[in-house]
């Protein structure tokens, strides 16, 4: 007689894998999704902001990728309560953080992050730095929104980003992310809607990958050989949930190709919904895609565990409970590595927990409330 597992034990068994990314083992394929919280005043990530993290870890997320941080170059970001990952308080508190979450069983590494043409001049933590981009266009598509950067302006921002995972490995992380998605900095190059330049950096997909490979290229130099780089990166925009950066799998291997040779470890393959075909001709999403043109480790995400995407968390939406078994059978399949998940690990601390432990049953309902809290 054939015993078929139940959904919840199927899961716990499937999740529960460990996966290497270079030098780090991580326990399970369950990965805390980025998400920016906003509660750093001064960029300055305290106790509660560790708390936060660790509470995670103790129930048993494998990988926690934290919100966004700026890198210190001035024209990083637009807000004084998104954390830095630069200046001697703020490291000290990241410092903190990354104990907390190994002191609770888990591994971390911070997302790097430059927002680039996203940013109004006038806004903190920097009032009078401008916005800078590949072409001084805003992300809307609007002209003269910004500067375009000189090579002076690239050679200091590669060095910021070499920097900050320098810091990163110094003060005890596990690896580090750099945010190459969503219409931010380094998006902002590979997309041709707002890179319009004419020298080396611009041109075809290929020549609009060079500035990330030379930031992924210098952080490679910084940090041990061992040590996890992963590149985030999306073909939607904060601007345009129809952009592409590829229209063909030929088209992603010849953007994707160059970052894997310049030293990415592994791709966090950024989607809506995780469930939907990337390219036409194939049931494949945009993180198997990206593991089968590269062979590198990827992670996928995308309204993970709930019916509706995070788009319309930040109107005010909810969402239900939605069941894992598609998420489970691509995992089987070696679709892709790991899972990042988001607003149900915002919802339910103990998200991890219910769905190792058998427990999908007390899975809970997603509410936008808990934007509004670092519980």
């Amino acid at each position: 007689m054939t015993v078929t597992a139940s959904p919840a034990s199927r899961a716990a068994e499937i999740l529960s894998r460990p996966v290497t990314l270079n030098g780090l083992t991580v326990p399970n394929r369950i990965v805390m999704a980025p998400m920016t919280r906003q509660f750093s005043p001064g960029g300055l990530p305290g106790e509660d902001v560790a708390s936060y993290y660790a509470r995670r870890a103790a129930a048993g997320v494998g990988l926690i990728v934290t919100e966004g941080t700026y890198v210190g170059h001035e024209s990083a970001g637009s807000s004084d309560r998104v954390p830095r990952f630069h200046g001697e308080e703020q490291l000290a508190g990241w410092a903190k953080v990354a104990e907390s979450v190994h002191a609770a069983g888990g591994r971390v590494v911070p997302q790097l992050w430059h927002i680039g043409m996203v940013r109004r001049q006038g806004e903190p933590p920097y009032a009078d730095a401008p916005a800078v981009g590949p072409s001084g266009i805003g992300a809307d598509g609007t002209e003269g929104a910004g500067k375009a950067m000189t090579r002076s302006d690239l050679d200091e921002v590669i060095g910021a980003f070499a920097e900050a995972a320098s810091a990163a490995e110094r003060i005890g992380f596990d690896g580090v992310e750099l945010h190459g998605a969503h219409g931010y900095l380094l998006d902002q190059f590979l997309w041709a809607g707002t890179n319009r330049r004419t020298d080396a950096y611009g041109g075809d997909a290929v020549a609009r990958t060079r500035f990330a490979a030379e930031i992924v290229a210098a952080v490679r130099e910084k940090v041990s050989p061992e040590f996890p780089v992963i590149f985030r990166y999306s073909q939607w925009k904060q601007q345009a949930y129809d952009a592409k950066l590829a229209e063909t799998p030929q088209e992603l291997e010849a953007i994707l190709a160059p970052l894997a040779a310049a030293g990415v470890d592994a791709f966090h393959a950024s989607t809506r919904r995780y469930w939907v075909p990337e390219f036409e001709g194939s049931d494949l999403n945009l993180a198997g895609w990206t593991r089968k043109l590269t062979g590198r480790p990827t992670i996928t995400v995308g309204s993970v565990g709930l019916d509706g995407d995070f788009l319309g968390a930040f109107a005010g939406e909810g969402s239900s409970v939605q069941g894992l078994d598609n998420l489970l059978d691509r995992l089987e399949r070696d679709e892709f590595d790991l899972v990042a998940v988001g607003r149900a690990l915002l919802q339910d601390p103990q998200w991890a927990a219910k769905v190792l432990g058998d427990r999908l049953g007390e899975l809970q309902p997603y509410s936008a409330a808990a934007l509004k809290t670092l519980s």
